[in-house]
């Protein structure tokens, strides 16, 4: 499907090279810290997010630049379970979304269209997602337009002394 500009692939194993720096632009809003790169694939609790990416339930999208044919931004979705849990774990049978659009392609309809059909695929694959994001994240309200909610009791402070959150999507 085109976006202005833009069209949308589902991710391939050649990708993990752009997963890595959208884990980067998504880490570096969540934490609001000076991460490179090099940091979120040396981050053991970053990293699981995206290595050896293409695993058996491994998905996702990636917005491309016709233009340039440049990929611009992601949304993907991993299965983290057992002693690998992540920050939006909720439990064993929930992937958890992790979504980042270079700053400059920001607010231009790419993360509803990455979400559109990442949403669409999901649907016959799991019950639920689950994600983790800031209080503060302006894509708060994105999800809540999808239909993710809050869950109870899921508030923790996080590293840099904000308020994080788990939301959760069910289908």
């Amino acid at each position: 499907m085109k976006v202005m500009d833009y069209y949308i692939r589902p991710l391939t194993q050649e990708d993990e090279a752009f997963l890595w720096q959208m884990l980067y632009e998504a880490a570096h809003l969540i934490e609001n810290v000076n991460l490179t790169v090099q940091d979120a694939m040396n981050n053991p609790d970053l990293a699981k997010y995206v290595k050896d990416w293409g695993r058996k339930d491994d998905s996702g999208f990636v917005a491309i630049l016709e233009s340039s044919n440049q990929p611009v931004g992601a949304a993907w979705l991993r299965l983290l379970t057992g002693e690998n849990k992540g920050y939006g774990y909720v439990d064993d049978q929930t992937p958890e979304l992790a979504i980042a659009i270079l700053p400059q392609h920001r607010n231009k309809g790419i993360g509803t269209q990455l979400l559109t059909h990442l949403l669409a695929t999901a649907k016959t694959s799991y019950p639920s997602i689950s994600l983790s994001t800031r209080a503060t994240n302006p894509a708060v309200s994105l999800y809540k337009r999808f239909g993710w909610e809050v869950l109870a009791d899921s508030e923790t402070i996080n590293q840099v002394c904000g308020i994080s959150f788990k939301m959760k999507i069910d289908f």
